[in-house]
């Protein structure tokens, strides 16, 4: 295992180009994301031996629920398969989302409370059915602003801790509303290949690329 003098304490995966991968090997759009599901358990597995503190994943959007149903089927299906999984091993394991929702997977619905899987030696976060404006709005509709007057006390996603580190597969140069606080200060990093083709060599290249960034966090 490689080692660096300085690794993030939180990473954010935007996993995408599932869709693009499927039609340029000659299948149906929907079929990319269970190819999708082995890249997200090996970069787990390298987080944990990498000792990496935190780990949140975007599993899908409430925008992403506009597309066919037969690709709502497919990402629901694979998003509750990769919790189902990583409930199986050592993690912390949140899931966040819209679950007033129908599009919210009900077998999601245990873990929209932190829940400790085995020895919980990593936290995980999960993103289903996300809308960042559905986070940033969630204190106002429910009241839920703490006695601090902090608004991110009141966020939906309020567990999830400020990111360091975000990776995204596909070549595409945006946020996607991921996060949108925890990611004020974090690094960001571009793979061009697609998700499905993952390899541990891409997210070693990103974590020697944020040797190099000087962390100021706006000071």
């Amino acid at each position: 295992m490689k080692s660096f003098r300085r690794l993030p304490q939180h990473i954010g995966i935007i996993p995408d180009g599932n869709r693009r991968w499927a039609q340029h090997k000659g299948m149906n759009k929907q079929d990319g994301y269970e190819s999708g599901l082995r890249p997200g358990l090996e970069v787990y597995e390298l987080c944990l031996e990498l000792g990496i503190k935190e780990l949140t994943f975007y599993g899908f959007t409430v925008d992403n629920t506009k597309r066919p149903s037969a690709q709502i089927r497919a990402f629901r299906k694979a998003c509750v398969d990769a919790v189902e999984y990583l409930a199986s091993k050592d993690a912390d394991l949140l899931v966040v989302g819209n679950t007033q929702s129908p599009f919210f997977p009900k077998a999601l619905l245990p873990y929209t409370e932190r829940t400790r899987c085995g020895s919980g030696r990593i936290k995980v976060n999960f993103l289903a059915n996300y809308g960042w404006n559905w986070d940033l709005n969630y204190a106002a509709r429910n009241g839920t602003i703490g006695s601090s007057g902090n608004v991110v006390d009141g966020i939906a996603s309020s567990d999830i801790s400020r990111i360091d580190l975000i990776i995204r597969w596909g070549g595409g140069r945006r946020l996607s509303g991921f996060l949108p606080i925890q990611s004020v200060y974090a690094d960001f990093y571009v793979v061009d290949e697609m998700w499905p083709d993952y390899c541990s060599a891409q997210f070693h290249k990103a974590l020697e690329w944020y040797q190099d960034q000087d962390i100021t966090l706006g000071g």
